[in-house]
């Protein structure tokens, strides 16, 4: 459980440049975001805006050009790559629109999966696997494999292993974009419980700005630059 109101996710002047061989192209400069435990915020833009970049590099999976990423106050620039893999998994959870669960598993071994990575025990795994698949309403569904389950079930399995290590911040890339407007909208409702429920911060990279209304707070990535959203408009 996070403290009210701690820092989870920094941006401290995020920079990002690649070089095409002939010049440096920007993705995005100096980007100023900050992210506290209970909040949710939304990351819009167009494709190719730089949106998975920036969730990159939100992730540790890559590095900034300049400036920095703080997770839990630490920046990712400090840790070489084995120490940020082991925050990854302890620290950060992690949602597609494409679930990427494992085909050969239930849903129970699929979220047992982080914590057996982070050396917990199979048993203490299996107890709160079990116990986060019934918070998001799938008690029955344990030893279903992902091809029995519908689009949604599978989906809030994903959103269940992204919660398995109680991490400080969960990272979702489109989560609802796969779905049908009422199970996007039964996945938007569970995210909001979970948000009160486990104070917990919640960052979702989208195109759909419906999603926007239910938010603390939100950016758009236009033309190399992020700008925070008015949302009392």
């Amino acid at each position: 459980m996070n403290d009210m109101n701690k820092l989870v996710l920094e941006c401290r002047d995020l920079s990002k440049l690649y070089d095409d061989g002939k010049h440096q192209v920007s993705v995005f400069e100096n980007v100023q975001m900050s992210l506290k435990a209970g909040e949710t915020a939304a990351i819009v833009g167009a494709s190719g805006s730089g949106k998975t970049t920036l969730l990159n590099l939100l992730a540790g999976l890559d590095l900034a050009t300049s400036g920095d990423v703080l997770l839990d106050g630490i920046a990712w620039s400090s840790m070489k790559d084995k120490h940020r893999a082991i925050m990854r998994n302890r620290n950060l959870g992690f949602v597609y629109q494409f679930h990427h669960l494992l085909p050969e598993f239930s849903a129970l071994e699929n979220v047992m999966m982080p914590m057996l990575i982070a050396n917990k025990s199979r048993k203490a795994s299996a107890l709160k696997a079990e116990q986060i698949l019934s918070k998001v309403g799938l008690a029955a569904r344990l030893q279903h494999r992902p091809s029995q389950l519908s689009g949604g079930e599978r989906q809030r399995v994903a959103i269940a292993r992204a919660l398995a290590n109680d991490p400080a911040c969960v990272l979702m890339d489109e989560p609802t974009g796969n779905l049908d407007e009422k199970t996007a909208n039964e996945i938007q409702s569970l995210i909001q419980n979970l948000k009160v429920e486990l104070n917990m911060a919640f960052l979702i990279v989208t195109h759909d700005e419906g999603m926007l209304s239910w938010m603390d707070s939100a950016y758009r990535l236009h033309f190399g630059k992020i700008e925070p959203l008015d949302l009392a408009k």
